[in-house]
């Protein structure tokens, strides 16, 4: 196992005085001259940094959320107001990929872009990524943020970049072999579309020089299932890690797999229960950036669902974990008779299952009862009649839950390059 670096060993005491030391002096850049935090910490009567002179302090500072944000951008277009510079000093622009709303356009000078990609290095790192591999990224580079600060972290540590962009998913497949890629970096569901590309082209990805799998985009990689899925296909490890184009590259799985680490050093880390907004041990994940002065975000509700893990993790890291990496969107969560259901939690049944390929999942009413059905691929066609009936019972065992299973033609469901979108609540549409 990698040796963790120093900072990251670093006693809680020290890294939370650490972490107030250069909250201080980002206050003090930020609010003279940035209208959206100037305005919205001088309400909470916080004009400077020594106004922020504990974590109680910084506990009483105003959560800022998404749609704040979104608002502001709509207001003053097109980049809003959350802006500490003059526009010269930005170098680059990126944007989220809209899949919960409308896209949050993104700024950064050289300077947060360097910490961003410094924190995708800390990524790399953690998963034993040096500069001896070739990472290869399959994807075409748009304006979402993600995969151009995957690209900057490569760089960082002296790794040999190979784009993917432009190419079909069977091209791709013969570029990773051709070009002996130690590395790929996707999201979870798109390593499984390659896999099954390369199987259905009779290449055998799992003798490939491929050694590392990082993921991204969505909770597959640390679902149980899902992750022994990558693993198996590609004969390499897989690595989850969690980011947001607004906040940063904060999260990353070490070679312990015992959850996800906090990167505690370039963000404070809080879990609050989304209702009262007080600390909790599950619940949602709130976040503040240290190292991104030209576009920061303070007291960040992320949206993201997640749950605190245990004790110290066997890497030696002392950075908090949270257990299974992130549950899922809040926003996700589908209420199905009572029942709170994150999609993940669906996709940890369904992977179990070897002759299950794609998945989707639909809720639906019918009079006054809300109905869950989830549309499987089932690649045993004599067989699909008794793993339907085992997917369904396992759903209902897990969830407290019936749950409709429907064995549908393998190849029918959609399939994703991106982020997956399986889920379908077509009661909102209804509504609508």
């Amino acid at each position: 196992m990698n040796t963790p670096p120093p900072d990251d060993t670093r006693d809680a005491e020290s890294r939370r005085a650490e972490q107030l030391r250069r909250l201080r002096e980002m206050l003090d850049a930020v609010l003279p001259t940035n209208p959206f935090y100037g305005a919205k910490m001088a309400v909470a009567g916080v004009t400077q940094g020594q106004d922020v002179d504990s974590f109680d302090a910084y506990a009483r500072l105003p959560f800022t959320t998404k749609g704040e944000l979104s608002e502001d951008q709509d207001e003053a277009p097109p980049y809003g107001t959350n802006l500490t510079y003059p526009s010269p000093q930005y170098v680059r622009m990126h944007q989220t990929s809209g899949t919960t709303g409308s896209p949050l356009r993104w700024l950064d000078t050289e300077e947060s872009w360097s910490w961003f990609g410094a924190c995708w290095a800390d990524v790399f790192g953690a998963a034993g990524v040096d500069g001896s591999d070739r990472v290869f990224f399959p994807f075409s580079f748009g304006p979402f943020i993600g995969f151009w600060t995957a690209y900057e972290g490569a760089r960082r540590i002296g790794a040999m970049a190979l784009p993917g962009g432009a190419m079909s998913s069977e091209q791709r497949v013969r570029a990773i072999v051709e070009h002996k890629a130690t590395v790929v970096v996707s999201t979870p569901t798109y390593a499984l579309r390659l896999a099954e590309v390369a199987a259905e082209a009779g290449v055998d990805l799992a003798s490939s020089d491929v050694r590392v799998t990082i993921h991204a985009g969505e909770p597959g990689a640390s679902i149980p299932g899902t992750k022994r899925r990558i693993d198996e296909a590609w004969g390499a490890t897989c690595f989850d890690h969690a980011g947001a184009t607004e906040v940063g590259a904060w999260g990353f799985e070490c070679e312990a797999h015992a959850g996800m680490h906090l990167n505690e050093a370039e963000f404070i880390c809080e879990v609050i229960e989304p209702d009262t907004g007080d600390p909790a041990d599950e619940g949602e994940l709130v976040l503040t950036n240290l190292g991104r002065l030209g576009m920061p975000v303070i007291r960040y509700r992320t949206g993201d669902h997640v749950r605190l893990a245990a004790g110290p993790c066997p890497c030696g890291r002392t950075y908090r974990r949270i257990q299974g990496g992130v549950i899922g969107r809040i926003d996700d969560a589908l209420l199905v008779r009572g029942v709170v259901v994150f999609p993940s939690a669906v996709e940890s049944i369904v992977r179990r299952f070897p002759a299950v390929g794609e998945f989707a999942i639909h809720a639906q009413r019918h009079g006054e009862l809300d109905q869950l059905t989830v549309q499987i691929e089932s690649e045993a066609a004599a067989d699909s009649e008794a793993t339907t009936d085992a997917v369904a019972a396992a759903l209902r065992e897990a969830l407290g839950l019936r749950v409709s299973v429907e064995s549908v033609a393998v190849g029918s469901l959609p399939r994703f390059d991106l982020k997956a979108r399986r889920v379908t609540d077509h009661r909102q549409q209804t509504h609508d």
